[in-house]
């Protein structure tokens, strides 16, 4: 299978991850919006009321006595179609012929009207007589009448859990539904289940894109995290081979989708959605091809390395790695930290011939244990990171076996890998604001700020952006250092210091003049709260930095090996990044 299949996966804002149960008799999919996945569903730690999360119960088969999710008949789609905003079809494809797509396209149009623009709900059931099931409850009855759907006592039916992780989600990873005392036999109760979902309708997914629909249908007890994952994947490839996709690309470009649609599925299951591989054989004049030759796949679309082709070759051998750390930050008026993170990205550009193997080292506090070398790991030189995602080249038992990032890179620019830290870290640049009005008819400000990480380092393009009522004119300002510019469009005063070295402390001064009142209208706009002195303009201050050769988290490369059968010499060039993410203090 094509990188579809990948243990973690990124669906437009939606995170992924696949947790195998005991036995090997199925999986448990995790997502979440607004939000990110640990490696497991217990390490998670997101704020209350950021995150929605959903689970997933995906019923498997033991083979061979290994962990797996099942990716046979029972993960096939049947059809995909794409639509306008009231459900009218623009184009379809239909891959086994198991539904009926006429009526499939009908009842996705009934749906729209019936939610009426609610589209909380990816999925629904369409029964055998035609009746909508809601998204989530994936309606199916045993032969008896009896409800297959997912819960105690029941059958491993898929069915999406909406809201908070339920009540005893440990106990349904490490106890599948189907294998808790008193139930039916594991294959007897999942046959029916399967059974009656064939011969009682199918399933519709869906995700909506500008003004379009991209829906699939299945008659069968497909992977619903698979099917959502292809739509996403689908709508990133048409963006990179039209740019836009709305109904005039569509049309513009039928053929093109049509041959794509075949390439990316093959009788229902998913196949290469790489748009660097399908780009070698279907292009914009793939018509024009007189030569039979040019009209066979590549070599890398049949190969296990589907992100690579074979026979790359560069002048110059080289692969530059950016560590990238964005600090996210909040601070209290009283200079208490409420919130920070840490989110950090490790960048490659990869200008490498042939074919080879890299491999990563970094100051994992998991790596060191891992490895024996606990007393790196107490000594504070490691690092302990959550959340990581990878790019699909990464091996990840090897990974999980010895915490070694060993990979065959995509040629070009790609993110190896992706991870967090919710950690207390301190305001690399620190401000304070101190506001003085003056009897209504002028308001002056005093800004300090001051660098709080190492003299050697740098902080360049530092922009700090205070804001000020809105009807304040005349501004004067005075500072020790750099620029400052009033934005009377966004209500602020930005003040530009093109380089902050560490443990510097500047002032800026800036005086406004405010329109001429009466004494009993500022006593009146006082007693009410409004008026220029109102202090609902006093929002956060912003403040913008980028500061090279620094890491906020402290994470380091320990090495990058790169090797190739024709032993060729490379250059590795490593470059560590911090910069602001929401980077915002209060003022007083």
């Amino acid at each position: 299978m094509s990188s579809v299949w990948s243990s973690l996966q990124y669906l437009n804002g939606l995170e992924v991850v696949t947790t195998m149960t005991g036995g090997g008799r199925g999986c448990v999919v995790w997502w979440s919006s607004q939000g990110r996945i640990a490696r497991k569903p217990q390490a998670r730690r997101t704020p209350a009321g950021k995150t929605r999360d959903f689970g997933l119960w995906l019923p498997g088969e033991r083979r061979g006595g290994r962990k797996h999710c099942s990716t046979g008949e029972n993960d096939m789609l049947s059809a995909v179609f794409i639509t306008d905003l009231s459900g009218k079809p623009l184009i379809s494809r239909n891959y086994r012929g198991d539904i009926p797509l006429t009526s499939a396209i009908e009842k996705f149009a009934s749906y729209l009207l019936e939610v009426d623009g609610d589209l909380q709900k990816p999925v629904f059931h369409v029964d055998s007589s035609g009746d909508f099931v809601g998204g989530g409850d994936m309606g199916c009855t045993g032969a008896g009448g009896e409800d297959l759907r997912l819960r105690p006592g029941g059958v491993g039916y898929p069915k999406i859990l909406r809201g908070r992780r339920p009540v005893g989600w440990r106990k349904l990873i490490e106890e599948p539904p189907q294998e808790r005392p008193g139930n039916r036999t594991t294959s007897g109760a999942l046959s029916e289940a399967r059974a009656a979902l064939d011969q009682h309708g199918y399933e519709e997914s869906f995700i909506p894109h500008n003004n379009l629909y991209l829906c699939s249908v299945t008659c069968k007890n497909s992977n619903v995290a698979l099917m959502l994952t292809y739509l996403y994947q689908l709508t990133a490839l048409f963006q990179d081979y039209f740019t836009t996709l709305n109904e005039e690309s569509i049309r513009d470009n039928f053929v093109i989708i049509y041959e794509l649609l075949d390439e990316t599925m093959d009788h229902g299951l998913p196949q290469s959605l790489d748009s660097t591989i399908l780009r070698q054989f279907i292009t914009q004049e793939g018509n024009k091809m007189a030569d039979d030759t040019k009209n066979k796949p590549p070599v890398a679309l049949t190969n296990a390395v589907s992100w690579r082709a074979e026979g790359i070759k560069h002048k110059k051998n080289e692969i530059f790695l950016d560590v990238v750390e964005k600090l996210n930050l909040l601070v209290a008026a009283n200079g208490t930290v409420l919130h920070s993170e840490i989110n950090g990205a490790v960048k490659m550009r990869s200008f490498l011939s042939g074919m080879p193997e890299l491999k990563l080292g970094l100051n994992d506090k998991v790596m060191f244990e891992a490895t024996g070398k606990s007393s790196q790991a107490r000594s504070g030189k490691s690092v302990e990171l959550e959340d990581i995602k990878f790019h699909q080249c990464v091996r990840l038992a090897r990974f999980e076996n010895d915490r070694t990032i060993s990979f065959i890179p995509p040629d070009g620019e790609f993110d190896l890998m992706t991870y967090r830290l919710a950690t207390h870290v301190k305001p690399l640049i620190w401000v304070e604001a101190v506001v003085e009005p003056h009897r209504g008819s002028r308001i002056e400000y005093m800004i300090k700020t001051r660098s709080q990480f190492k003299s050697r380092s740098v902080a360049n393009n530092v922009e700090i952006s205070i804001p000020v009522p809105p009807d304040v004119d005349s501004p004067s300002f005075k500072s020790s250092v750099g620029n400052v510019t009033y934005l009377p469009d966004k209500d602020c005063v930005v003040w530009t210091i093109k380089q902050f070295h560490g443990g510097r402390e500047y002032l800026m001064r800036a005086h406004f003049g405010l329109p001429s009142i009466s004494r009993e209208d500022a006593e009146g706009s006082k007693s009410s709260g409004g008026g220029a002195m109102d202090t609902g303009w006093k929002k956060p201050i912003g403040v913008k930095f980028e500061i090279p050769y620094f890491t906020v988290s402290g994470i380091q490369v320990r090495y990058l090996k790169i090797i190739e059968k024709s032993g060729y010499q490379a250059l590795p060039w490593v470059r560590y990044i911090t910069a602001n993410g929401d980077y915002q203090l209060r003022m007083a």
